[in-house]
């Protein structure tokens, strides 16, 4: 059990039998009248972003997730597919349930896909990921300018903004938040 006092972001919880992430919460002491914690979580079976104000002192349930470390396989159009490193089952996860996470993804890397009763619900990515430049504009020589950058496509089909020096084949580190180049590899 889960107390309000110990709700943190990222803190997952269970509300009317649906697994939830907690995204946002403040303690709030009103003048009168009892003490309450502000939420904001989202409902990781449907998506949907709830707020919604808990009084202090209540607990809820830790919902059943089970964390699996999974290879990435192929695209499947729809989903994607991922294989269990210890039973070699495979499963299949929606593209909207990854979102924008799914261009970062490479082939035969293990990720670590949480599970709901079976089903998959989201997937945990690191921070950055090395990335081979597969097709971009060649720099010119004297193309010193600071700051100055060019589209370059990646090996996973995502573009991103990289500096003029960056040529085909080039391996580089990019933010799977913010899809920003961090630095050759």
């Amino acid at each position: 059990m889960l107390a309000t006092s110990d709700f943190k972001k990222g803190k997952k919880i269970e509300i009317d039998g649906a697994p939830c992430e907690i995204l946002e919460c403040s303690h709030y002491k009103p003048g009168k009248g009892g003490a309450f914690m502000r939420t904001k979580y989202r409902n990781l079976l449907t998506g949907s972003v709830v707020e919604q104000n808990f009084r202090s002192g209540i607990k809820f349930p830790k919902p059943d997730l089970e964390v699996r470390e999974m290879q990435y396989l192929y695209n499947e159009g729809e989903s994607y597919a991922f294989m269990d490193m210890t039973t070699f089952e495979q499963i299949s996860v929606p593209h909207d349930l990854i979102g924008e996470k799914g261009g970062y993804l490479k082939e035969a890397q293990a990720y670590k896909v949480m599970l709901y009763q079976g089903r998959p619900l989201d997937l945990e990515m690191s921070g950055s990921v090395v990335l081979e430049v597969t097709m971009t504009d060649p720099g010119m020589k004297g193309d010193t300018v600071t700051g100055a950058s060019k589209p370059a496509t990646l090996e996973t089909g995502i573009v991103v903004n990289v500096p003029l020096f960056v040529e085909i084949g080039t391996k580089i580190k990019v933010n799977t938040e913010t899809g920003e180049y961090l630095g050759r590899e």
